[in-house]
Parts: structure tokens; sequence; C-alpha cells
């Protein structure tokens, strides 16, 4: 990574009484983010400070604070590269883990399991596995059970569909990552909305290929710029998440997602629809799919819970072989006792998201009165439904907030790392998927890192 790349990066990372804390701050961050990916070779100490325009003891300062925290490692004649420390990632780092009790996780954006749901789905697994166990238990393609049912599921949404359309995979995102490994090769280009789900853009870089993105803005798409995208580039895929976008949780009209169906046939390009949260809709109802040959739907289990790893794919049959044919290098199939238990939670999609979509609408409207009572400078949107809101800071902190939140107790993801070469310094991600309480105490420790972050750059209008 170039200088001038990581300075587009780093944004305005001054927010600090000490430059080297303040640039160390910023790029431990974009490792943790994975904007700065692992083991990748940054700029030396006087060509950072160059393209920044700071003395060599600056950068020298901030290289030696992330080495000394196992962020860097230097060698001799090989430079400088990146790393995590030896011991995982710090409790007080923005890397949330599940055993962490003090730190509040806004960084993902994933509800809890509906225990009742889930006790009997694992019950029912259990008693069905005795028969699977005298086979060698791989199943390329997933169980036909699941396959089923997940069929019967798209069919019942408007979609008629059959088993051999269905394709199980290890969760949404291993889905996607299958589809790029069979319909890309390094150097395609893959169109994007902008800002889009950071974990597609990481499986897009990691497949070897380029995101090209496509703005999004408060009124939605913009399909005349999308078309004449797709002109100019001729991307190998294109990656929409029209129910419901994350992070902005617009949806997309039928009207809309059929012109974008017909624009990639013309093309001739494949359409990915994810679908992680299609069916988490909190105003106005669902909309009806619409694919044809040209369009691959990623789908996952999310609704009932994300530990349970078991995502799908849906095309055309050869589309599905095609993909299917590239697994085998990544990994031979999907754990049956997860998939006895999707398969007996499919079916029971409506009830689960009856339950879901009382909780979340509780939420976001108990989270949009906490922003707006403690932190009035933030403009929230209205999101039609999924699992976050989408908020306007006012001013280009993001990052800088998001470094602040993890010293009061905090994992946030930081705007930019749903956009590319450092967009969306202006925004960060606030999901309503936690209880009342929680999300009480979240907003108050936001408010204290935001008003820290105030003192230290200083903001207009925050004391």
């Amino acid at each position: 990574m170039n200088g001038p790349h990581l300075v587009r990066l780093l944004g305005d990372w001054r927010t600090r009484s000490t430059a080297y804390s303040g640039l160390a701050d910023r790029l431990r961050l974009l490792i943790l983010d994975g904007r700065v990916p692992l083991h990748t070779r940054i700029p030396a100490e006087r060509d950072l400070a160059d393209a920044l325009g700071v003395s060599r003891t600056t950068v020298a300062g901030a290289y030696a604070q992330l080495r000394s925290s196992g962020f860097l490692i230097s060698r001799q004649g090989a430079g400088t590269w990146t790393d995590l420390p030896a011991g995982g990632v710090s409790a007080a780092g923005p890397v949330a883990t599940l055993d962490d009790d003090d730190l509040i996780d806004l960084a993902h954006a994933a509800p809890a399991a509906p225990e009742e749901f889930l006790h009997a789905a694992a019950e029912s697994a259990v008693t069905q596995l005795t028969r699977f166990l005298p086979t060698h238990g791989y199943d390329p393609l997933g169980l036909l059970v699941l396959r089923e049912a997940v069929a019967a599921r798209f069919s019942a949404r408007g979609a008629v569909s059959s088993p051999d359309q269905v394709l199980v995979t290890g969760g949404a995102q291993h889905a996607f990552a299958l589809t790029l490994r069979a319909l890309t090769v390094p150097g395609d280009r893959v169109v994007v909305e902008h800002p889009t789900y950071p974990n597609a853009l990481e499986a897009i870089r990691g497949a070897g290929c380029r995101p090209v993105p496509v703005s999004f803005g408060p009124d939605g798409w913009d399909l005349e710029m999308l078309a004449a995208t797709i002109r100019q580039v001729a991307p190998s895929l294109v990656y929409l998440m029209p129910d419901f976008q994350n992070p902005s949780g617009f949806a997309m009209s039928a009207d809309d997602r059929a012109a974008v169906v017909a624009l990639a046939a013309r093309a001739g390009t494949t359409l990915v629809f994810d679908e992680t949260v299609a069916e988490l809709w909190l105003d106005g109802g669902p909309v009806s799919p619409v694919y044809s040959d040209s369009v691959l739907v990623t789908g996952s289990t999310k609704m009932f819970w994300g530990g349970l790893r078991i995502g799908w794919l849906r095309g055309t049959p050869g589309l599905i072989r095609r993909v299917a044919s590239a697994r085998a290098s990544l990994d031979l199939s999907s754990p049956i006792l997860e998939q006895l238990m999707a398969a007996e939670l499919v079916p029971q999609t409506s009830a689960v998201a009856a339950v879901r979509r009382t909780a979340l609408l509780s939420s976001r409207a108990e989270l949009r009165s906490l922003v707006a009572s403690q932190l009035p400078e933030w403009g929230v949107n209205e999101p039609a439904g999924g699992l976050g809101f989408w908020v306007d800071l006012g001013a280009p902190v993001s990052s800088a907030l998001a470094i602040a939140a993890e010293r009061h107790g905090v994992a946030l993801a930081a705007g930019p790392r749903f956009g590319v070469d450092g967009a969306f310094e202006r925004f960060v991600r606030l999901p309503y998927t936690l209880d009342s309480l929680t999300l009480s105490s979240a907003v108050e420790r936001l408010a204290a890192a935001f008003s820290a972050v105030g003192r230290e750059l200083p903001l207009r209008g925050v004391t």
C-alpha cells in the first residue's frame, strides 16, 4: 500500500493532543476494520511522513506505538507490515467477542436468538441426526430436506423454485465468496452500491476483483447511474441488497427491481441480490421477488440466529452447479446438524419474523428516541426494515468517534467501513438489535464519546 492510498484512508486523523497518538489510533482502527488488510506492507516512515506533510518523528512514534501493541511488524530490509497481537485483540478494541461482558457491541447488526424456536429445532435435529451417522456426512449441494424447505419458501414469496435451484452454504457471506470464486477471475470488476455491506467489499477484494461503487443516496438507488456504470465497466457481477439495503435499511420497489433485473440481463452480467434480511420488513410490508436467469440470490438464517452458520444460493440449476463445482477447494459441505436445524426453522419463517418484527419495532423506536434526546446533532434516517439506522453525524468524525467509543466501552463500525477509499466519514451505522436497557447504556456512552471528540477537534454544536 503506497503513501497516497494510505493517506486517503486515514482521513482527518488528528484527533489527539499528540500527533503520533492520533495517527496510531487511526491506523489501528483501519487494521481492525479490515480497511488496511492484514499482512500488508505499509509505507516506510519517511514516505508516509512526506505524504502526510508531517515530520518523520511523528510517523516513527506512531509506528513504534503500533509495533509495541502488536499491530505492526518491522523486518530489517523487508519493511513494515500490518499484523494483529499474538494474544488476540484486546477487549478494549472495537472487535467485540461473545465473552466480553464490559463491551456493548454496536459493530454487529445481529439480534439474539429466538430461544424457543432454536431449542425446538435443535432437539428435532439431534433426533434426526441418527439416520445420517452411517454416511460419510458430505453433501456438497446441501441436504435435500433443507433445499426443499428453502425452495418452498421462495415459492411462497412469489418466486417459484425447485430444490435443484438451491445450494446450501455456510452463511450468506460464504455464498457470495463461492459466487465470486466461480464467476470471476482476478482483475474483474464488481459493481456495488455505495455505501454497502463491508464484508462484501472484503470478499470482492479477497477474490482479486475491484469493487466499482455506484452512489446510493437518500432517495435510494440511482438506476440511471447504475446503468451507465454497467455499460462503462462491463462488470462480471453486480452486487445489490434490495431488501433491506445495508447500512441504510432502504427497500427497492418492485418496479425498480424489475428494471435492474432487465438491465443486468441486457448487459449479460450476473446480478447478485443479497436477501440476508429480506423478510425483516418493518414498514409497508414485503415486496415480491423479481428474478431471472441472470440472477443469483444469497440468503441466510440470520433471521433465526447469526450463530447458525447456514445460508444458501438460489439461481438457475446451471448457475448452481457452476458455483457448487467451485466449492471443493474451499470446503466439502455444510454441517449436517445445523442443516437439520435450518430445515426445521425455514418453514417457520413467518412465525419467527413476527416475533422479530415486534421486538425490532420497539427497539427502533427506543433507539430513535434516545438519540434524539441525547445526541440531537445526529440525523437519523427512516429505514423501512433491516436491523439498523444509517446516522449522519453532522461532521466527518466517524472514525474518530469509533476510536473514542471504544474508550467508553462501545464497539462501533465506523462509516468508512461501508465504503471505498475512506468515504462516509460523516456517517455511522447504529443497530437497533439490542434490548432497551443496553441501548440506553450504549447511547449514554456514545454521547460521552461524541462530546470527547468535540473537545478534541472541536466540532460545531458539540459541547
